[in-house]
């Protein structure tokens, strides 16, 4: 079977990694309570003739799904811009908004969709038919682009996640492989009581994407909406119980600290030193790229579960797309949100040329997706990311200044690791730093 390789996972990070967007920007953006604004208000019927859209992706090979939509559709011809990764794209995106010169679609991932929504510039595509294909997608990604009714974006690609494992380490030691996090912590006490300088994963401080991930997981609701206010539980209990068990394991000296998705993390990957990564489905074009030599020593399992018997998993990654009401035309711009996702030549074709795991539903049952990889073992990985991808928690919302909670977390939680208070007080940091920034940015906060 052909190996899976591709340069498009190594820019999935952005979902972990607080987008360096300009606060003077988004302050300066009209912000709502709970971003009411932005519904419309009536429909606009479809052109009568020809049209022309612009969309803004960074996706690799995305072109080609552009082009089988152009063949498909002549009566509507779709124009690609990649104006830049995750955050680049997101600055100029602001920038189009204030001046009311917006493309008419682009991608834009899960967690910074409350940003977008807050603005008022997002087009509702409920009242273009959109609330139609919400049954062709993975059940949580339809609960991240919509509020209430009204359908803000349609799911793209997603990062359920897994645990990477380094099945030489756990067999060299004779560790099981861990189905519950008390089974991973005692597995790291043996593991590096084996061999000092091996580790069973690291905890980035600065990257709190894979702990957001945990956290979803574990059950943790970081936000949640009321009439018109927000209300904020960073440091609810299931956080807490994730952030007192990697304490845990940080106080005995069992997990590495340093920096991910940097040349030493690689050549930890590759020679060992990290036995386990717990990632998005992304992270499967990573480790071929970055740590060759270790190409037939890793499997992937589920993520271990707090309680045996357990089948709750949290996502880690994955983008949308959305159309900006400066459209003059929604219709046909909503056809293209919905097909770009909903189309299964398309989805596959997303896979193939990027390594972005489809949230279309039909595509994860398909042969392209399901494939035995040799860097793997010749283990099919993605029958694991099939069944997890569905239980991943419905019910956890982002907020709408995430740029601002990745960057305090980061730094509350590399405080943390360099001994200036723990994991749990950077949770509560970080809780009373974001209603403090979120009431100057004019939302209602709910007790």
């Amino acid at each position: 079977m052909k190996q899976r390789f591709s340069s498009f996972p190594l820019m999935r990070r952005f979902a972990s990694l607080f987008a360096m967007i300009s606060v003077t920007m988004l302050v300066m953006l009209p912000l709502a309570a709970c971003g009411g604004s932005s519904s419309t208000s009536g429909t606009t019927p479809a052109s009568s003739g020809p049209v022309t859209l612009s969309y803004w992706a960074w996706i690799p090979g995305m072109d080609k799904q552009v082009a089988l939509f152009n063949k498909s559709h002549p009566n509507i011809h779709v124009n690609l811009s990649n104006v830049g990764s995750g955050p680049t794209e997101y600055d100029k995106l602001y920038t189009t908004i204030k001046a009311n010169n917006t493309p008419d679609i682009a991608q834009v991932e899960y967690q910074l969709l409350p940003t977008f929504e807050t603005t008022g510039s997002l087009l509702d595509m409920a009242a273009y038919g959109a609330a139609s294909v919400k049954d062709q997608f993975v059940p949580w990604t339809w609960s991240q682009v919509t509020l209430g009714n009204a359908i803000y974006a349609i799911p793209q690609d997603t990062g359920p996640m897994g645990m990477f494992y380094r099945a030489d380490i756990f067999q060299k030691y004779h560790l099981p492989v861990p189905t519950t996090w008390a089974q991973y912590a005692d597995d790291a006490a043996k593991l590096h009581a084996a061999n000092a300088n091996e580790y069973i994963a690291d905890f980035a401080p600065k990257n709190p994407g894979e702990f957001a991930g945990l956290a979803w997981q574990a059950g943790a609701h970081w936000f949640n909406i009321s009439g018109q206010s927000w209300k904020v539980s960073i440091n609810d209990a299931p956080t807490q119980q994730v952030a007192t068990y990697w304490q845990g394991l940080l106080d005995k000296k069992l997990v590495k600290t340093a920096p991910d998705f940097t040349n030493s993390w690689y050549h930890d990957l590759q020679t060992g030193a990290l036995a386990t990564w717990l990632t998005g489905e992304w992270g499967a074009g990573i480790i071929p790229q970055n740590a060759p030599q270790s190409s037939g020593k890793w499997r992937v399992a589920p993520l271990p579960q707090w309680q045996a018997g357990q089948t709750a998993n949290g996502n880690w990654g994955g983008s949308s797309s959305v159309v900006f009401k400066d459209s003059k035309h929604p219709k046909e711009a909503t056809t293209f949100a919905e097909w770009i996702s909903n189309n299964e030549q398309s989805a596959e074709q997303e896979f193939t040329g990027a390594g972005a795991y489809p949230a279309l539903q039909s595509s994860l049952d398909s042969a392209t997706v399901n494939s035995a990889l040799p860097f793997y073992g010749n283990q099919v990985i993605n029958q694991v990311f099939k069944q997890v991808a569905t239980q991943v928690n419905v019910n956890f919302l982002w907020g709408p200044t995430m740029n601002q909670v990745y960057t305090d977390m980061g730094n509350s939680f590399a405080n943390a690791v360099n001994g200036q208070g723990t994991l749990s007080d950077a949770l509560t940091t970080t809780q009373q730093s974001t209603i403090t920034f979120m009431q100057k940015q004019g939302f209602s906060i709910s007790s």
